[in-house]
């Protein structure tokens, strides 16, 4: 007989009842003759956290091997994001254990199941390809806004004017000194004045 762990979550306890949940659960589980050893819940917790106290503890019988089926009542009751659930799919198939969504009817202890978890993880992996696409394309259309509007992209570039180096060179200042004056590292002050033709070695101290 198999061991197995319910899981419920709610984002809110003002219309929702974890209890619900659970009920169906324990329905489920008798009619499969499963052994039920542990009720955990999460209250008011988002799906989108990936850490939950109750959850925390789903994973941590899982990879203790004290359970061998977790039972949910739906997959958004357990994650809320593709990349997260099939995560999870793949730890518990590593560890050995199965899950069983009521509301997708999907039991990953038979063979269909098995199959339909190879077809969750491929729009996962699809959903993510997408969203890295969107990503890239909405940088390329603000890089080419920005050139035809003439509003620089990307990190802003340090100013200065390159004759003031060399002004403040022949003033006596160090390197150093005219680093902070205009924000940039001596070495480039240095480089500054050699493109210039200047002597970068300090004259006077300042």
């Amino acid at each position: 007989m198999p061991n197995v762990l319910l899981y419920a979550r709610v984002s809110t306890t003002k219309d929702q009842d974890p209890e619900v949940q659970l009920l169906a659960l324990r329905q489920y589980a008798a009619a499969r003759w499963f052994e039920v050893v542990r009720e955990c819940v999460d209250v008011g917790v988002s799906g989108r956290k990936e850490r939950r106290p109750g959850l925390d503890e789903v994973m941590a019988l899982a990879r203790s091997r004290q359970v061998d089926v977790v039972l949910v009542a739906a997959f958004d009751r357990f994650a809320r994001s593709s990349k997260h659930l099939v995560l999870a799919l793949e730890e518990f198939q590593h560890l050995g254990v199965a899950m069983i969504s009521l509301r997708e009817q999907l039991d990953l202890t038979s063979p269909m199941g098995k199959a339909m978890y190879v077809i969750i993880a491929a729009m996962a992996e699809l959903e993510g390809e997408l969203i890295r696409e969107r990503v890239k394309a909405g940088i390329r259309r603000a890089q080419s806004q920005g050139t035809r509007s003439g509003k620089p992209i990307g990190r802003p570039q340090r100013v200065f004017h390159r004759d003031r180096v060399a002004t403040l060179r022949a003033e006596g200042q160090s390197l150093r000194a005219i680093g902070r004056s205009l924000q940039v590292s001596p070495r480039t002050v240095a480089r500054m004045l050699q493109e210039r033709g200047c002597q970068p070695a300090a004259k006077t101290p300042s």
